[in-house]
């Protein structure tokens, strides 16, 4: 994270001035931050009547390299679609395998199927809940091809480690990191450390163009055909195949495109891009408004019995979408919660039980009994120390009603 601006996220939204233990409060899980930045760029969009694919798209690309550190980076409308053309940008055989954590969204495994690919589920590790790097050499045979990591909530998996385990097994690496935007891990950026990172702008993620998506990586060549790959096929700057109007016609050439691949309508467009282009602005406050909160969340749970946080946070290093606890009467818990007018979760229902995977679930004993006990807690940049402070008293007022 970037550390060097002492400013700190101001939100949105005003701040009680008294904390009125279980008293009027709606306290919603996720929330995006966005207000006058975003709708000034969204203007500027109407004004010059262009909200399809533009130069808010190229430049929002452009910026987003800037910030990662990428090579290339391409805009898309959602994680899944970038993840989807990820996969799709190796053309591996039908058929071959990809290793993919049980616990993640489902697009993480949509993502294969839609490559016709076939998903091999890894559990979780114990402590951290990312990858269990050994189910992981256990889960590995011939016919893998690629690994898809998913950095959980937003802490590493530990990618010094992976990427040396599937260099050696000639595996292409697709990091998922719909949960982080802008973390460092071991001096590298969390995104490229893989062959392709892939990013969310989902409304409830780290920042937001409503819905939308980011790949990046090093390698510039693996990308020659996506950005034609996210508009059906359409490549408008390939003058490959048509070197006669390269000099002297090529202005009249101007309506010139082709079609030399199998596309999608998976591109960003210059709305989704113009809100891209501020929240990126704020994203480093955002996220440090993000780590205070977490860090008060730690504070406040320590010593409260049959509680614990979902996983080793460490705010001060890392970006964090999602904050949870394991709870020994997760439900219980969350319908005392949302009593209080407190909005909870449970991310996620392991994919290796969803009915869709069947016929390769299963496979995941620690998570697929493991999840029962996570719950989801409140954390966006507009959360108030008010609020998180009604969270935690809501635990410990549960707790003490189960002791006594």
């Amino acid at each position: 994270m970037d550390h060097s601006k002492p400013e700190t996220f101001k939100p949105e939204t005003s701040k009680p001035e008294t904390f009125k233990p279980f008293f009027n409060m709606n306290i919603r899980l996720f929330k995006p931050s966005v207000g006058e930045e975003e709708l000034q760029l969204i203007r500027e969009s109407f004004e010059r009547s262009w909200i399809g694919l533009g130069p808010n798209v190229s430049q929002f690309e452009a910026e987003w390299e800037k910030f990662s550190g990428a090579a290339m980076a391409v805009g898309v409308n959602s994680a899944t679609a970038a993840l989807h053309l990820a996969l799709a940008a190796f053309r591996f055989p039908e058929g071959k395998k990809v290793l993919v954590p049980s616990l993640t969204f489902a697009a993480t495994a949509t993502a294969v199927l839609y490559n016709r690919l076939v998903p091999v589920f890894v559990d979780s590790d114990p402590v951290t809940l990312g990858m269990d790097l050994n189910d992981l050499a256990r889960k590995y045979d011939k016919d893998c091809v690629a690994v898809m990591p998913v950095h959980y909530a937003g802490h590493p998996v530990p990618m010094e480690k992976l990427m040396p385990w599937a260099r050696e097994r000639g595996l292409k690496v697709v990091e998922d990191c719909a949960h982080t935007a802008g973390a460092m891990y071991k001096g590298q950026m969390l995104g490229l450390w893989g062959d392709i990172g892939c990013y969310s702008f989902e409304e409830k993620k780290l920042m937001t163009t409503g819905d939308g998506g980011m790949m990046v990586t090093n390698d510039p060549e693996l990308f020659r055909d996506v950005k034609a790959m996210r508009w059906v096929g359409i490549d408008k700057d390939n003058w490959k195949t048509a070197q006669a109007y390269t000099t002297a016609n090529r202005d009249a050439m101007h309506w010139f495109y082709e079609i030399a691949v199998l596309g999608y309508k998976y591109n960003m467009n210059d709305l989704a891009a113009a809100i891209g282009l501020a929240q990126l602005k704020k994203l480093p406050a955002m996220s440090r408004r993000r780590s205070e909160i977490i860090r008060q969340y730690m504070d406040g749970l320590e010593g409260v019995p049959g509680v614990a946080p979902m996983l080793p946070f460490e705010p001060e290093n890392y970006c964090y979408q999602m904050f949870g606890i394991r709870a020994d009467q997760r439900d219980e818990m969350m319908i005392h919660l949302k009593g209080l007018g407190i909005a909870t979760g449970c991310h996620y229902t392991p994919l290796s039980i969803q009915p869709l995977f069947a016929p390769w679930g299963h496979t995941c004993p620690f998570v697929e009994k493991e999840h029962e006990r996570l719950i989801t807690l409140p954390l966006h940049a507009d959360l108030t120390d008010e609020e998180v402070d009604y969270v935690l008293d809501g635990i410990k007022v549960f707790h003490e009603a189960v002791v006594a």
